[in-house]
């Protein structure tokens, strides 16, 4: 369905993204994870046309998004970072504005706005004003724009920043509905937790460059990390900690008094040996099973919240 190959773009001296492949299929959910700044963004607005790239190619179903960006818009919607809304109308006559753009016949779109308010479940707030609305309320009205003409590939660019758990979970279930129908869906974040719900395949990003892609299983794989120990402490000052992370033999990032550490069990008796030597008094100890974020730890060596 997409085919992404060599792909790079630079702003003045700043090389945000750099060389990346890669190929998603048909009605399947694409990860891009990476921390704030990685490329997610650049490399979601190359693929929805809005920039051209200084290199490299991008086909949507077979189409060249660089010489035939009209054909590839009607076949893409997209979920920007920021609220793309007007907030003195309402969510029904925002729905029916951006329908217009897309030159729904207006029977039509009538039809398709009642269906999406239906599945994003707003269909009894739809003469509501925007301003009126919660932050994951006009989340889900963002969403509602980017369908409304039946797209077959949804780029979705971080939807559920700044929102609550009760309105994260309902868009989930609005993109497995959407997924469940046939759509493509890609979909960056840097939450952990979303891609290990939605996706199927995962690229890792940082700093333009994709680390690593693949399943779950496949990344899981990639290393030999098995747990994450995170370490809470008393007091920790940055002298300590970088000498702690000095003289570790794994992975370790400082949060606050915190240390996340990409290690297996087996290893905490050496770890509790060095906090002693180093009087680090340790206030709580917590162990993580396998997940990406211990993967993205021991990869890149980074935190992803960073």
């Amino acid at each position: 369905m997409i085919q992404v190959n060599n792909l790079s773009k630079s702003f003045d001296e700043i090389q945000a993204v750099n060389d990346i492949g890669f190929t998603i299929e048909k009605g399947e959910i694409f990860g891009l994870l990476g921390p704030n700044g990685a490329g997610k963004s650049t490399t979601i607005n190359m693929l929805s046309t809005i920039l051209q790239s200084d290199s490299g190619t991008i086909l949507i179903d077979d189409i060249d998004v660089k010489t035939n960006s009209k054909a590839c818009k009607k076949l893409i919607g997209v979920v920007p970072q920021e609220i793309s809304l007007y907030e003195d109308l309402s969510a029904y006559d925002n729905l029916l504005f951006w329908g217009k753009l897309y030159d729904i016949p207006p029977k039509k779109l009538k039809e398709n706005i009642n269906t999406i308010l239906d599945l994003i479940g707003l269909s009894d707030r739809k003469k509501d004003l925007i301003k009126t609305y919660s932050g994951g309320m006009k989340r889900r009205i963002n969403i509602a724009a980017a369908i409304l003409h039946q797209p077959k590939v949804l780029f979705m660019d971080e939807p559920t920043v700044g929102i609550d758990p009760q309105s994260r979970n309902h868009i989930f279930e609005v993109i497995e509905t959407l997924n469940e129908q046939g759509m493509t869906i890609i979909y960056t974040t840097h939450y952990m937790e979303e891609v290990e719900r939605l996706c199927e395949r995962i690229a890792i990003i940082d700093s333009g460059k994709i680390i690593t892609q693949g399943t779950q299983t496949e990344l899981q794989n990639l290393t030999n990390v098995k747990e994450t120990i995170e370490l809470e402490f008393e007091s920790l000052s940055t002298n300590t900690a970088q000498n702690f992370k000095e003289k570790i033999s794994h992975d370790a990032v400082q949060i606050d008094n915190k240390i996340s550490i990409a290690s297996n069990v087996k290893n905490l008796p050496g770890i509790i040996t060095l906090c002693n030597e180093l009087e680090m008094e340790i206030k709580d100890l917590t162990f993580k099973k396998a997940n990406l974020e211990a993967i993205f730890l021991s990869l890149t060596g980074k935190q992803l919240r960073d």
